[in-house]
């Protein structure tokens, strides 16, 4: 009885995170929600038309081209990293908010998996946009890859704008591994 007495005991004194750890998940959970979602809206919404040679050997023909997100693997997969990392966000903010800020070692040890796997397919996937969104502003003269953001430069600005919101989501997912593994730590020690 003596040992169940003193295992209980220990078990109130056992460090807890500390109580500003939870506020600030949630916090951050809500700027990757914001961040990810800005992302999408801007890369759906980069969609210009112009007006150029349709048929490249004389007699020259020109024509209306558009350039969208749906024309490069690179930013369809920057897509679907963003709108999983939306949809992510936003369940775990709401788990975070259902929880109450108390949550057992098991979850935080969930969410440090899941925020870290998310981390890798974001830095991925803006890795690859930025490499296309790279050879868009200054092109490739080895394989005569013209660039292309002279021509649709609010296009450019578009994928640009999106790229370095997927870094900062990339962060973001981050500093919440780094968060929860702290607090995870300091419920150990």
């Amino acid at each position: 009885m003596a040992g169940t007495m003193k295992d209980s005991e220990q078990a109130a004194l056992a460090p807890s995170p500390p109580a500003k750890l939870r506020p600030a998940e949630l916090v951050l959970r809500l700027l990757l929600f914001a961040a990810s979602l800005s992302a999408l809206v801007v890369l759906v919404t980069g969609k210009q038309t112009a007006i150029v040679p349709a048929v490249l050997t004389p007699p020259f023909r020109f024509g209306p081209v558009a350039a969208q997100y749906k024309d490069s693997p690179a930013l369809i997969y920057l897509l679907v990293a963003l709108c999983m990392t939306c949809l992510y966000s936003l369940l775990t903010a709401a788990s975070s908010i259902k929880s109450g800020g108390s949550s057992c070692a098991k979850k935080i040890f969930v969410h440090i998996l899941l925020d870290v796997y998310h981390a890798a397919v974001m830095a991925s996937a803006t890795g690859a946009a930025a490499a296309v969104a790279w050879v868009g502003l200054k092109g490739n003269e080895h394989t005569r890859w013209n660039k292309i953001c002279n021509v649709y430069d609010k296009f450019c600005r578009h994928i640009g704008t999106a790229t370095a919101l997927g870094l900062i989501t990339s962060i973001l997912l981050l500093l919440l591994a780094g968060l929860n593994a702290y607090s995870l730590y300091r419920r150990r020690r």
